[in-house]
Parts: C-alpha cells; structure tokens; sequence
C-alpha cells in the first residue's frame, strides 16, 4: 500500500511538472454554455424558449441572457421541475430524472427538490478528479493516498417515491461511487445507509479504532462532534492517537473560522485543511493552493456561470432578485465586488440563482469566497435558517399563544464549545410564557427546516428566548435614527450589530442581553 500511495503522490508531482494547453475562462464557459443548450434545445425547456434558433443566432449568448429569464427554486419548481417528479422525461434536461437532492430553503415546505441527473454525477466526479491532482499543491504525506477517507454526509439509504429517489446530495454521491473507490470509503456501505444521524454517530465511535483514516471530510460541525466523541469515548487526548495517519480535513457548507480553534484542540499534530464548495446543484469548485482563501472554480464540468451585482439595483430589500438584473460571465467580473451566483448546469437549472453571494479573491485564477446569501439567515452550523422560517415560527407563536408579536430579532453565538440561537422577541401581552415561545419557536423550525432539525441534535445545542416589550426595540431604532415605516428592524443580529444590540440592552435598556 506504501508503494501505491508513493506511485499516486509521484505521477501527481509528475503531472505537475507538465505544461498543459489551457483555454481561457471565457472558451471554458462559452463551450460549455453550448453544450448544454445543443443537449436541452429539445427539451420542454428548450422548445419553450428556442434553444435552436437561439444557437443558430451570430450573437446566441446574449440571445440566450436575454430570452431566458433568471429562475430561483420556486420559479423553476413550479414551471418546470414539478413536471421531473411527476415522472414527465425531458423536461428541462433529456432524460427521466431518477434521483432528488432534498435540500432546505422554501416556506412553502421542509425540503427543496434538486434534480440530479446522470451527467451531474459525472461531473462531481469529474471536480472530484480535479481536486485530486490539485493536491500535488499541498504537503501532503505520500501514504495518504492509502489511507480509509471518512466522509461524513447524509445517509445513503435514499426514499424511494415511486419512479424517483430522494434523499440528501452527498447520499446520492456516496451511493454511487465507483467500485475501486469503495476500499477507501468510510464509514462504509452498512453504516452510511442508516438513516438516523445520531445511530450512525454511535456505530462511527465504536469502530473507528478498526479504521486507518487519512482523510476526513464533512461539514465542520458534524465532524467536530465526531472527533469530539470518539476522543471521550475511547479515553484519548486527541484524534491521532487513533487515527495517526489522519492529514487532511476537506470542508465546506459553512465558514471553517467559528470552528478553527475548538478543532485544533482535537488534533495532536498539524493536518492540512481544505475548502470545498459544493451544493445540492453540483461541484462547483475547491481550494488549489496553500496558503490562500479562495475557492477555485471548475469552469469545464457542465455548470455555465452568470455573476449578478448584489446592490439595490438587482436585488430588493429582501434578496429579491428585480426583474432583468445586469449579469456578468467569468471573464467580466472584478474583484471586491459582491456577486449573487447563477447557475446553468446539465442538471436542467437555467439561469438559476443558488442564493450564495461570493466575492472573487482573485480574477485571474477565477478564485471566489463566500460572503454570504441574497437573503438575511442564520447558520452557524448549518442549519440555513432563512427569514420564512422565522417568520413562520412567530406566526406558530402568535397563533399558539393568542398574541402579538410586533419586532423579533434573532442572534447566534458560540456556547458550551457548540452553538446556540437568542431571540429577543417584542410583546406588550402580559405573563408570556417564554419557555413555551421557545418550544413552539424550536417545533416550528424543525418542521419547515430539515436541516435545522438535524442540527438541534448536534450542534445547534440550545435555544434561549427573551421577551422585550415593544418600545425596546422602538427606542433603538430611534436612537439609531432610524424611527419610521420604512425602517424595518433587522431579523438576524450579527458582528458589530449584534455588540451594538447587546450593549443598547444593558446600558439604555436596561435588560441583561
């Protein structure tokens, strides 16, 4: 096994050496684009909107931005992909969809469905490829490429929903990986298709003493919480001294910086750390080099990327896009500028906004950050709470209760080396009971929010409620000057705001925040 991983970190470097004859982001983009649309125009989709004339067209790509309007989820579930579920082939991409990535968002149920098709799962495994070779990049250890990779996703045991599967992205990738991959693969077939988190935590702990693991990859919250009770349960210091070939830690779903110091504590010696960026519609990158931020994004894997401003001139005051927003392809777009992203894929998205908000580090090696999301949410651990599940939890409340409920507010922080959720919660009536807002609050989320509720057995470990009469928060949007209709208080509480909030409460308010 030595001598194969020596082979693997070898041809690697090898490869390195090897000058390649690259297009440029804009010929990646453009022949991809064209793909994509030869391979739809005689979908429903591509009928609709005349994919053929279209590519027929001298000038097909701004044909192509201008006749095909921006789609989020709602948009295209109800247009389109409503059709793929209903077991209708060809819809918006030529082939009957078999698999559904549950993916959390929409008010208007628990769970989004992301269709997943035969070529996107090519295609993840085609960055997955990418990223290997990228590690020739990195310091990494030659027997890594050896060792067991734990991957710490959803479960793989999928539902089945007449002619269609459903079940969570890295579950549907995970249940079909290559055959030679599966050696390597942990935790392995029987305990990846249990489908409760916390018994396929418990069955991880017991036999993680049987594995060689090299690799860990997850997002950071899970994984922590895994490190974290192998460590207690098998009476270690730290994570090598059961696993000491353990040298990389592949991340993403969330910032890795809230969870950097609590995870090097876990750690017996340094390990290389790196981010990926992946989401229910696809692979859409990773981190290439050592020692900087950004995220490297794949442009020849079958996803055309369009790049919209994020400023009032596109989006409105509650991360709407408006209509016909001015978008940009990967050669147009400057660094420092906030962008929401938009995606075409050979999923059968079209000009499809996924809701990040990135900002490129780097031009030139087409290298973005995640700064955040067009609309206001909260998730420190994944959890992906969004303004409808808020306001849905305090409609519950005013419903459950009797009362009204004028402002709420809702802040995350770190607690018990975990994380917990304070709302502060605006009502004139009388005796509220804050214990039963709390248990409404934290049903309520966990019925419209997958996610959420997984994360309420994990990391998201407490919810606390305080309820503050009205004028409270009235007194400091005055004192903000920011008193009046138009202005509205801001439902999540971060950074400065939320050491701005805090302070008004002690100091003006005279409420212990």
């Amino acid at each position: 096994m030595a001598i194969i991983g020596n082979l693997i970190s070898r041809s690697l470097r090898i490869r390195k050496q090897f000058t390649f004859k690259l297009g440029t982001p804009r010929q990646y983009q453009l022949q991809v684009l064209r793909r994509l649309m030869e391979k739809a125009k005689h979908t429903q989709f591509g009928e609709h909107y005349g994919y053929e004339q279209i590519l027929n067209s001298p000038n097909w790509v701004s044909q192509f931005r201008q006749k095909v309007p921006v789609h989020n989820y709602n948009k295209m579930h109800k247009e389109w992909w409503h059709k793929c579920l209903e077991g209708i082939p060809n819809v918006s991409w030529p082939e009957k969809i078999k698999y559904f990535a549950l993916s959390s968002g929409t008010s208007e149920s628990a769970s989004k469905h992301i269709p997943v098709t035969r070529d996107m799962l090519r295609n993840v495994k085609k960055v997955g490829v990418k990223q290997l070779y990228s590690m020739a990049n990195f310091n990494v250890p030659p027997k890594s490429f050896t060792k067991g990779i734990l991957m710490l996703g959803g479960t793989t045991s999928l539902f089945e929903k007449g002619d269609y599967y459903e079940g969570d992205m890295s579950g549907i990738q995970a249940k079909n990986i290559p055959k030679w991959f599966r050696r390597f693969y942990k935790p392995g077939g029987n305990i990846s298709r249990k489908p409760n988190w916390e018994q396929r935590i418990k069955l991880i702990v017991r036999k993680a003493p049987q594995w060689d693991v090299g690799t860990v990859c997850g997002v950071p919250a899970w994984v922590q919480i895994v490190l974290e009770e192998i460590i207690k349960y098998h009476n270690v210091k730290n994570i090598h001294e059961i696993w000491p070939n353990l040298a990389i830690y592949i991340h993403g779903g969330v910032s890795f910086e809230p969870y950097r110091g609590s995870f090097q504590k876990l750690l017996g010696k340094p390990i290389t750390f790196i981010e990926t960026y992946m989401a229910s519609e696809g692979s859409f990158g990773f981190q290439a080099r050592p020692g900087v931020k950004g995220i490297k994004l794949v442009l020849n894997a079958g996803i055309f990327y369009e790049f919209i401003p994020f400023n009032e001139e596109n989006f409105d005051a509650d991360g709407e896009v408006k209509p016909n927003p001015k978008s940009y392809m990967i050669h147009e777009v400057v660094e420092d500028q906030e962008y929401a992203v938009m995606l075409s894929t050979c999923a059968g998205a079209w000009r499809y906004l996924i809701g990040d908000v990135v900002k490129f580090t780097s031009v030139k090696e087409h290298e973005i950050t995640i700064v955040g999301r067009t609309k206001q949410f909260l998730s420190l651990a994944g959890e992906h709470m969004s303004i409808d599940n808020m306001n849905k939890a305090i409609d519950n409340v005013q419903k459950k209760l009797g009362i009204t409920i004028r402002e709420f507010t809702v802040a995350g922080f770190g607690y018990e080396n975990l994380f917990a959720h304070r709302w502060y919660i605006g009502t004139d009536a009388p005796n509220v009971d804050a214990a039963r807002v709390r248990e409404i609050i934290d049903q309520t989320l966990s019925d419209v929010n997958d996610d959420y509720a997984v994360e309420r057995t994990s990391a998201l470990k407490e919810i606390f409620v305080e309820i503050l009469p009205n004028q409270v928060f009235l007194d400091y949007l005055r004192c903000k000057g920011k008193e009046g209709a138009m202005n509205k208080f801001p439902r999540v509480l971060k950074g400065e705001k939320l050491k701005d909030w805090e302070q008004f409460l002690t100091t003006k308010a005279g409420v212990k925040a």
